[in-house]
């Protein structure tokens, strides 16, 4: 990595602090990343500190960017709007209606507020996510999946496998899982009583219930992740992320 400018700097730091503001992350680690000298990195903390940028922690232990801190939103770097880019290609092919709309709104506004000599890379990137292979056509409204998910209120669903075959299921969805060919809600099934994949291709009709799920999605998801890991300790993670969309 080419020496970088020091406002530079400062604002990688920054970016660094934000990106992992849940646990404190050492100076070493700092001047690892950005390529330069732990004594670079004390005396910019220094400085940000001047500046009143609410960093707290010291050295030897690391540091945290404090909640209510924020920069211009659009200060972004070639390689942020590169991977912007990639991404919003990737949505704008692959996520449901209400996704890909604002992927596309979003690339039209970093187009108009970035500075001139970024603009090629928002306008005509060079990074390409194909799109050509046919996306199954979901049977659920997306949108509404992903407000339920926030809103953590359960889905009464009519459920068909890949026999044919249809269930009845309340659901607490807790995520929706973006696949080359499908999309998949990450859902605790009542019947089952346990943590099922269901394929939005293959709902028949759904019911978006007022009533709230008992325990927290973040809960959840933590119990998912773990159970996910687990899987993939033992060697089965493929075969189960594979069965995840034929699943009932």
């Amino acid at each position: 990595m080419a020496a970088m400018r020091r406002a530079e700097r400062l604002f990688q730091i920054i970016q660094i602090l934000r990106r992992s503001k849940r646990h404190p992350i050492r100076a070493h680690d700092i001047a690892s990343e950005l390529e330069t000298s732990l004594r670079t990195v004390y005396r910019d903390i220094s400085q940000l500190l001047a500046e009143r940028v609410p960093i707290r922690g010291e050295a030897g232990i690391g540091y945290v960017l404090e909640d209510g801190f924020d920069m211009p939103p659009l200060m972004l770097t070639a390689d942020e709007i590169e991977a912007a880019m990639l991404g919003a290609q990737w949505v704008m092919g692959r996520g449901d209606l209400a996704l890909a709309r604002a992927a596309r709104d979003m690339v039209a506004k970093i187009g108009q507020v970035v500075p001139p000599h970024l603009k090629p890379l928002a306008l005509d990137s060079t990074l390409v996510s194909p799109n050509w292979r046919r996306i199954e056509n979901d049977t659920i409204d997306v949108a509404k999946v992903r407000a339920s998910i926030h809103a953590q209120t359960k889905i009464a669903i009519a459920y068909g496998d890949e026999q044919g075959q249809q269930t009845e299921r309340t659901i607490w969805p807790i995520a929706v899982s973006y696949w080359d060919m499908v999309r998949v809600i990450v859902a605790w099934c009542e019947m089952r009583k346990s943590f099922r994949s269901f394929r939005t291709d293959r709902v028949r009709a759904a019911d978006f219930l007022p009533e709230r799920y008992p325990v927290p999605r973040t809960r959840l998801t933590a119990q998912w992740r773990k159970e996910m890991q687990d899987a993939a300790e033992r060697g089965s993670y493929r075969k189960r992320i594979e069965a995840q969309q034929n699943r009932t």
